[in-house]
């Protein structure tokens, strides 16, 4: 407000907000928000700094000392030995290492490498027809028509191992 004649100023000193003081004003400014008026007399939201100075200050507490455990030596692979064991099973053909069907992953990767060969010239296994032109199709004819000499070496986490003739898989 303007006043007529001299200019007056009132010096207000203001009070210091304590922590409750502050917490009842931000719930009270939430709550109008929330309700939907606006008044004019509502504080300003309170920013995070303002809060954390009112707060008394944190303790300092002292630390454990952690010992620090010495380097160790960088394991290379190439430099763990690891025996590999072949597993035979007793009776002919029998799956012992995973499932005893060929999985979606071993069908991908032999269906893949070997339509790779194939786009490089190697000669398909299996009579071609003619609408076929794809080497990916070629391939998938001839894992279902087991004609691809591959075997599969399943190997456990222990070193032992099975090689497994896609036939053997193929049957179930």
């Amino acid at each position: 407000m303007a006043t007529k004649g001299k200019a007056s100023k009132k010096v207000v000193k203001a009070k210091q907000p304590t922590k409750s003081r502050v917490e009842t004003e931000v719930k009270e400014k939430i709550s109008k928000e929330a309700k939907g008026k606006r008044e004019k007399e509502v504080p300003e939201a309170v920013a995070v700094t303002e809060v954390a100075e009112v707060t008394e200050p944190l303790e300092v507490v002292e630390m454990e000392k952690v010992e620090v455990a010495a380097a160790v030596e960088e394991v290379r692979p190439e430099e763990i030995e690891q025996e590999l064991r072949e597993l035979k099973p007793r009776e002919g053909r029998k799956v012992i290492v995973g499932p005893p069907r060929l999985t979606r992953f071993e069908k991908a990767r032999i269906v893949g490498a070997r339509a790779l060969q194939l786009s490089f010239g190697a000669p398909p296994l299996v009579q071609v027809s003619e609408g076929v032109s794809n080497s990916i199709q070629i391939a998938e004819s001839e894992l279902e028509q087991k004609a691809l000499p591959i075997s599969l070496r399943r190997v456990l986490p222990n070193g032992q191992y099975q090689d497994i003739p896609i036939g053997w898989l193929l049957e179930n």
